[in-house]
């Protein structure tokens, strides 16, 4: 600041030389000028060490006030350190405290939290969870359990009711048959609001036409495939059920597992339709068997009741009826000259044995269909164990559902095959025994006749 005053002196002191040569300003001007240059710079000095002095004194006041302040935040900090350790001291007390006036409430909390976990695990799977859905702005009761079993703190007394409540309504509704309203997912994906019939906690069904259900994920779902008619007849009859009745019904003990696999399984013509090439043949034969014993069934009816007329009028013989024919023939014609019973007997003989094939045919191939039946079931079983096997060297493991589709092919030739031979052979029974009954008449009166014929020439 000074070099900078007097600077400006010398530069006012030159300007005045220079302005008093120009004015002839004596030497006395110049003095006074710069004495009052002086005292400016003097006066300018007092008047900055003034503001200066000002500066620190404000200065020192705010550090004064702020050691204040840092000296009452200490004090503060102090106070409120040993507030915290007084605090902290009170919770360790309160906590002791608290654990010693629980006792048996930690063993109840962990009991709690257990059976929280096992009773979510079943409302989960249990259908009915649908007839009692969460109420308005209520956590249903499947999360409630899974929110008590991951829960932290001791439940409180309105949690603890809920779960008694709702524990013993499960208890309650598996063991009673109850009619409701619900929605129930169609095979078409939609939702639509149906009246259900359900029995205790196994089986549900629709209450109109019977169609039963699954609870899966939350929600009943219309099984794609039913069971057969007659389970669905009894559904229907107890969805009518008025009153305190005793009604057959189908329980399914695995909760829809059950039924959803008896719904899955094939049928008898899905089978066979899936079976070897074998089993089309052994069917076939089994259809030409049933067809031919019918064909012969009937004739043999009919044949029967046409000799037993003709017994009953044996002096007028008829071409209608086996009896009839063989009565004709041993008659023969009335101008012939009377035979010897040698003769009579061979002619006889010879009517019987030419009714005889009409009787007992189709006879011969029942026995070989019921004879090739059970072998040509043999060789489907063989084919099917072959598949069977290739399956096993092909896929390098013995999964028995790998294996379930050849010796499925197995059993059904085998069934096939038992399934014709049984049946024909009864069938052949029956046609044998009624041939043979046909055949006894025919034997007795042409034997009668005989013994008459041969008493005649006697007597």
């Amino acid at each position: 600041m000074r070099a900078r005053n007097f600077t400006l002196t010398i530069a006012l002191a030159t300007q005045l030389v220079a302005g008093g040569a120009a004015a002839q300003t004596t030497l006395a001007e110049l003095l006074k000028a710069v004495q009052n240059s002086r005292a400016e710079e003097q006066k300018l000095n007092a008047q900055r060490e003034a503001e200066f002095r000002n500066a620190r004194n404000e200065q020192a006041a705010k550090m004064a006030d702020a050691e204040r302040k840092r000296a009452a935040a200490e004090a503060e900090s102090s106070s409120l350190s040993a507030q915290y350790d007084a605090n902290e001291l009170r919770i360790n007390e309160l906590n002791e405290l608290l654990r010693q006036r629980q006792g048996n409430l930690g063993e109840l909390f962990g009991v709690t939290r257990q059976i929280a976990g096992e009773v979510s695990n079943t409302l989960d799977d249990s259908l009915i969870s649908s007839e009692f859905p969460a109420a308005e702005g209520q956590e249903d009761r499947v999360a409630f359990f899974k929110r008590m079993a991951d829960t932290k703190s001791l439940p409180s007394i309105t949690e603890l009711e809920r779960m008694w409540i709702e524990i013993q309504r499960e208890m309650t509704a598996s063991g009673a048959v109850a009619k409701y309203k619900a929605k129930v997912v169609q095979p078409d994906a939609t939702h639509t609001e149906m009246e259900l019939v359900r029995i205790g906690g196994f089986t549900v069904f629709a209450a109109d036409d019977g169609r039963y259900l699954v609870y899966e994920d939350g929600e009943l779902k219309i099984l794609p495939n039913q069971i057969s008619g007659h389970a669905r007849g009894l559904a229907e009859d107890l969805a009518g059920a008025t009153g305190n009745e005793y009604h057959e019904a189908v329980v399914d003990p695995a909760r829809g597992v059950i039924t959803a696999l008896v719904t899955e399984r094939p049928s008898w013509i899905d089978r066979f339709i899936d079976s070897e090439p074998i089993v089309y043949f052994i069917l076939f034969v089994g259809f030409v068997g049933l067809a031919v014993s019918v064909v012969q069934t009937l004739y043999l009816l009919g044949e029967r009741a046409r000799v037993r007329r003709q017994l009953a009028n044996v002096a007028s013989p008829s071409n209608d009826n086996s009896l009839g024919r063989v009565l004709a023939a041993f008659r023969g014609d009335p101008n012939r000259v009377e035979e010897d019973a040698e003769v009579a007997e061979l002619r006889i003989s010879e009517a019987v044995l030419r009714e005889v094939p009409k009787l007992e045919r189709f006879q011969a191939f029942l026995r070989l269909a019921v004879a090739a039946g059970p072998l040509l079931g043999l060789v489907g079983t063989v084919i099917g164990m072959i598949v069977t096997f290739q399956t096993i060297t092909e896929s390098g493991q013995s999964d028995p559902r790998l294996m379930a589709n050849g010796i499925g092919q197995a059993m059904i030739a085998t069934v096939a095959g038992l399934g014709i031979a049984i049946p024909l052979l009864f069938i052949n029974a029956f046609l044998a025994s009624m041939s043979k009954g046909v055949v006894q008449v025919l034997d007795e009166q042409s034997t009668g006749l005989l013994a008459e014929s041969i008493e005649k020439r006697r007597g």
